[in-house]
């Protein structure tokens, strides 16, 4: 929460009321002017017409910066479309004068708590913003950054102590500008693309509609602070989701699709603490764009995402976005591949790498078919209508994290494709027996002050040692005696062991309190930590050289790189569930991802859809699984399925047995 803005309306009864009641913003508001029904789009809406015009764009801009200057206040603002590209960044005269700093409020330290960006990097973060409204959103879900910020913080629900983690803790950091996935401005128009600082979690970004469905995102950064609301048992009138909604107005999302008619472990989620009554302009009255003068502010470049112009968006779903439906071995099952800019398949199932037992072409294309297959006929979570088949990405790598074979379903939110690799490969990272050499070889992660010079640093292969003490196993990560699920690796990485147990120290993959928040959640961020940093400094325009390709490895600004080429750490690690290993037999050969529309549906889909696939490869043995251990006299979980998961069937315990 931003005590600066902070206006406190409902307290105590506001969790009965966002349970009882389905409406625009908490649940308990009515339905604003803008909020229609959804066309009844199930998927299957977004056609060739269907992008953010020029025009589009400039409405937009004119109708966030004049709700902007009825407030006596100036924001940046950055608007995308579906895959990341980002169609404008404008920054009005005198906005963010002191910077940008990313902070939660919680009195930690470590990570990026207390990063500060320079004014004119203010960008970034509304960047991020737009790019993670449109990237968490589908025909069936419409997420904003409030949204996220609920999902992916200590406790679920943010405020409620001696509650588990979010059920997306961790997501925030995810297609970053270091991953070999993601691409940037000078690929071209096809996504997804890159993130400056992740997926925001602070309140101020929306998705993007026409028609249905989504077509881009928009991102409001004016009150100085990138963070997150710490208790959302209360309403707050957020200075940046306010603009950020008048931004959206007339594109926002169906009222009947947004996050409060969702609900996760029977919790509703929250999409906006504002709706158009708390506004103080009317949106369909802004000015036209053009005649907005000078003074007022001015597009500006921002190094590596815009050049200082209005652009058109993708149409998504077609091959110009880079994600198109598959013409060739998977059209039956309505799946859609990653293409480039000359329409060519960017990850076709390929073969391992990794020596005699390595996956075969064959084999792959085998996994990723079940794959499919078991979410085509799977309930969705978070999706509605209610009943809706599950949305997802599947990814599938070989046991040196080399990408073997992406595929997607039809309308699956875009934040999942670079997150089931990232399930993948960290699959594989506390599988192998590879990583703890890695680690010894990787540079130290050095904080910043908040002045951004160099402060306190952190030892990677202070992970691994923890780690084996906590496991009481001596050759963890160098002997690949033990099958750790996604699941496993994420129940090491709470702030807390086991999960939700205020008080109790962290696992040993996290931190402890005092250092633990949403931009400081352990190995998982300081894996990446430097590489973040190098590409802020660029982007933000304090160096001239951007971060390369490959996350893991990166020295701290102006220091050597080293591991370069290795892939288990390339777009980094991801701590929520739906990821498994793959054995051919004893040995370890790759690992398979999942990300879309539900953690426990990630989970199932990635552990049943290598058992279904009928191979001489599939799920660890039981004997090996990280079930098996029992840190501190409490059992570590592979992985968690659903009851009664299927559409159209009553099936229970699906994954037992297996």
């Amino acid at each position: 929460m931003k005590p600066n803005t902070r206006k406190t309306l409902l307290m105590a009864m506001l969790p009965f009321l966002l349970l009882g009641v389905s409406g625009c913003g908490g649940g308990s508001r009515k339905d604003a002017p803008d909020a229609a029904p959804s066309p009844g789009c199930d998927g299957s809406c977004a056609s060739a017409s269907t992008f953010l015009s020029v025009a589009d764009v400039e409405r937009i801009l004119a109708q966030g910066i004049t709700e902007a200057q009825a407030r006596g206040v100036a924001a940046t603002f950055a608007v995308s479309d579906r895959v990341g590209n980002v169609l404008a960044v404008y920054r009005m005269t005198g906005a963010n004068p002191a910077g940008v700093e990313l902070t939660t409020n919680s009195g930690t330290s470590g990570g990026l708590e207390g990063v500060v960006l320079p004014s004119t990097a203010d960008g970034l973060a509304a960047i991020a913003k737009a790019v993670t409204g449109a990237y968490l959103s589908s025909e069936g879900n419409a997420f904003s950054t409030r949204t996220a910020g609920q999902i992916v913080q200590d406790h679920f629900n943010p405020g409620e102590n001696f509650q588990p983690a979010g059920p997306l803790f961790g997501v925030q950091f995810s297609q970053l500008a270091c991953s070999d996935f993601t691409t940037s401005i000078a690929d071209g128009s096809f996504g997804p693309k890159q993130s400056p600082l992740g997926l925001a979690a602070d309140p101020g970004g929306f998705p993007l509609y026409k028609n249905g469905t989504v077509v881009g995102g928009v991102g409001v950064i004016a009150d100085g602070e990138y963070s997150v609301d710490l208790n959302i048992l209360d309403r707050d009138s957020d200075l940046d989701e306010l603009i950020a909604y008048a931004a959206a107005f007339n594109y926002a999302a169906p009222v009947d699709r947004r996050a409060d008619r969702i609900t996760a472990d029977g919790k509703t989620l929250r999409f906006s603490d504002v709706d158009a009554d708390d506004l103080d302009t009317r949106p369909d009255n802004a000015p036209a764009f053009g005649s907005i003068g000078g003074g007022v502010g001015a597009l500006v470049a921002v190094s590596g995402y815009n050049a200082g112009a209005i652009s058109a968006g993708t149409a998504f779903g077609q091959p110009a976005s880079g994600i198109r439906a598959d013409a060739g071995g998977f059209a039956d099952l309505d799946a859609f591949i990653l293409v480039d800019g000359v329409d060519a398949q960017r990850f076709a199932p390929a073969a391992g790498t990794d020596g005699a037992d390595a996956l075969t072409a064959n084999e792959v294309s085998a996994i990723l078919r079940s794959a499919i297959r078991v979410a085509n006929r799977s309930r969705a979570q978070i999706r509605q209508p209610l009943g809706s088949q599950a949305r997802v990405s599947v990814s599938v790598v070989d046991s040196t994290g080399e990408i073997l074979g992406i595929l997607r379903t039809r309308d699956a939110p875009v934040f999942g494709t670079d997150v089931s690799l990232q399930k993948a490969r960290t699959a594989v990272f506390f599988s192998g027996a590879n990583s703890a050499a890695l680690v010894a070889t990787l540079p130290d992660a050095t904080y910043l002050n908040p002045d951004l010079s160099a402060g306190a640093t952190v030892d990677l292969d202070n992970y691994v040692t923890a780690s084996r003490n906590f496991l009481g196993l001596p050759g963890l990560l160098a002997d690949g005696d033990y099958a750790f699920a996604v699941r496993s690796i994420g129940n090491l990485a709470r702030p807390y062991y086991p999960d939700g147990i205020d008080g109790n120290d962290p696992g040993p993959l996290g931190k402890p309190a005092g250092q633990a928040s949403a931009f400081s959640t352990g190995l998982q961020l300081d894996l990446v930590y430097n590489a973040i940093i190098q590409h802020v400094a660029f982007a933000g325009g304090l160096t001239g050289t951007d971060v390369t390709s490959g996350c893991a490895g990166k020295a701290a600004l102006g220091g050597a790189d080293v591991a370069a080429g290795n892939a288990l750490g390339a777009n980094g690690l991801q701590i929520f569930p739906g990821g498994v290993p793959i054995y051919r037999g004893d040995t370890l050969v790759g690992a398979i991802g999942v990300s879309g529309d539900g953690v426990d549906q990630d989970d199932m889909i990635a552990f049943l859809g290598l058992h279904e696939a009928g191979l001489s490869v599939g799920n660890a043995q039981n004997g090996r699984r990280a079930d098996q251990l029992t840190p501190q006299s409490v059992r570590l979980r592979y992985v968690q399925c659903p009851q009664a998961p299927f559409i159209n069937s009553n099936a229970q315990n699906v994954c037992a047995g297996k």
